[in-house]
């Protein structure tokens, strides 16, 4: 059984088709890729996984049970987690302080309050968890400083760290190459690898196919909300109706 499902996953905006009957399944240890053109759904089938949107139609399992049923507020608890296009750090904070705060759901009832002095047990071990991420991803020379200080793709390892922090077991990551130059996206390559090599399942929606066909198993593409293929990096890449959709000849060369 696959740990993620998707089956017959439909949703439209104001009449606009934005996914149609999209159905594919993520297998355990994987790391999955979603490519396709701007617009393709790609992000929206991220927001429907992670329950931002609720499609009109279609299933979404993770480890056989309904994910639809469940809130935004308790896909941690499950071991999901999302990152976003968009950096979404604490900037005025450090590394560190950024990377507990995604230890927080193991941490109630009052997070507030244990991560930051009443309860100095819960913030010993949230520090402890946030530590032994940062050194998984090498960032431990900058758990003391503020985030707005660092770079842009060292500020995009900070996000991997505080997803990984809750220990998940699926990761949901929305473009971490963005804005990157080679060598930034070379190292963002590498740190998706460690993060399959700890045993976390991936889906990566990417743009930067250099990266995709380097770390990906398997890639499905989306155009105009429709899976128009499927299979490993090297299928999808001879694909005629992908290179017509997206790739283009000199993409793929």
């Amino acid at each position: 059984m696959d740990l993620l499902e998707i089956d017959g996953l439909s949703i439209a905006f104001a009449g606009l088709r934005a996914l149609e009957r999209v159905s594919f399944g993520v297998r355990e240890g994987e790391i999955l890729g979603l490519i396709g053109p701007n617009g393709a759904g790609k992000s929206t089938l991220l927001n429907c996984v992670s329950r931002v949107y609720t499609p009109t139609g279609g299933v979404i399992r993770y480890r056989g049970e309904d994910l639809l049923r469940k809130r935004v507020h308790e896909l941690p608890a499950l071991g999901i987690r999302r990152t976003f296009q968009n950096l979404e750090l604490f900037k005025d904070a450090t590394v560190r302080e950024n990377v507990v705060m995604g230890t927080a759901f193991r941490y109630r009832p009052n997070v507030a309050a244990e991560l930051f002095g009443a309860d100095r047990a819960a913030r010993r071990a949230a520090d402890a968890r946030a530590d032994k991420m940062l050194a998984v991803l090498e960032l431990g020379e900058h758990a003391d400083t503020k985030v707005a200080a660092l770079p842009y793709g060292i500020q995009k390892s900070v996000e991997l760290a505080r997803a990984l922090a809750s220990e998940p077991k699926l990761m949901l990551l929305d473009e971490p190459a963005a804005g990157m130059n080679p060598e930034e996206s070379r190292r963002v390559g590498e740190l998706i690898l460690r993060l399959k090599r700890l045993g976390i399942t991936i889906v990566l929606v990417e743009h930067d196919m250099r990266l995709v066909m380097r770390v990906c198993d398997r890639i499905v593409v989306l155009d105009h909300g429709e899976k128009i293929a499927e299979g490993s990096p090297a299928d999808v890449r001879a694909n005629p109706a992908v290179i017509a959709a997206y790739l283009g000849e000199e993409e793929i060369a």
